[in-house]
């Protein structure tokens, strides 16, 4: 079975979609909104930036929530979870940054939830660490649908581009309630917070990869001991 969500998330603060598939390959298609076919046929041709796409044989990639570092982190986010990934926002950044972020990852959580299908038969718990230059940082996570995050990042910046440095843990609590998982993220040592931010999210992806990976002899199974989740 595929494993793959399609997420609308309409709200007056902000305009979300998401399509996502955990094994990479081929996406599903977004739903048609009012609101986005009108971007879209003032969009030329209908093509998104650049700056956060990317396309290979096994993974497509694109995001856009108009926060560039936001874009960045997602994109190696996605390309280290062996994901494909097309997402787009429009919010309110004429405020600041909060909601977009903030809402950017509750959708993409949501769709995280939505493309399991469920926990059976996954290796269930993840764990990496992922260096950047002098950048050292740990992803601890459990399938769990016990939401939690506890994040340590020691950032210093007040903003990384145009993102706020005290939403970046947030954003990661914020994926971490609408996926219902529980997220241990640390950085360990490191002097530039762009290192610091974009090792923790790299070391997030190799640990979903590792706790969504399918494991042949527990089809069926619910890893716990108290036979379900929650």
């Amino acid at each position: 079975m595929a494993r793959t969500a399609t997420i609308n998330r309409d709200t007056n603060e902000t305009k979300i979609q998401v399509t996502l598939n955990l094994d990479g390959g081929e996406l599903l298609p977004f739903e048609s909104t009012p609101f986005w076919d009108n971007i879209d046929k003032q969009a030329q041709n209908g093509i998104d930036k650049d700056h956060a796409s990317q396309k290979s044989t096994s993974q497509a990639i694109s995001v856009d929530t108009g926060i560039g570092f936001l874009d960045h982190m997602l994109h190696a986010m996605s390309k280290h979870a062996g994901w494909s990934l097309r997402l787009r926002c429009k919010g309110d950044l004429h405020i600041d940054d909060h909601h977009t972020a903030e809402d950017t990852c509750l959708a993409l959580g949501a769709a995280f939830k939505d493309a399991l299908k469920g926990s059976t038969g996954l290796a269930r718990f993840g764990y990496a660490y992922a260096p950047l230059d002098e950048a050292l940082s740990r992803a601890v996570i459990d399938l769990s649908n016990r939401p939690f995050c506890v994040t340590e990042l020691g950032l210093r910046r007040e903003k990384i581009g145009d993102l706020s440095t005290e939403m970046i843990p947030h954003c990661l609590q914020s994926f971490a309630q609408a996926s219902g998982t529980t997220l241990h993220v640390d950085c360990l040592r490191g002097d530039n917070d762009h290192h610091r931010a974009e090792s923790a999210f790299k070391a997030l992806a190799v640990a979903i990869r590792q706790a969504t990976t399918v494991v042949k002899q527990w089809e069926g199974e619910v890893r716990s001991t108290k036979g379900v989740l929650y």
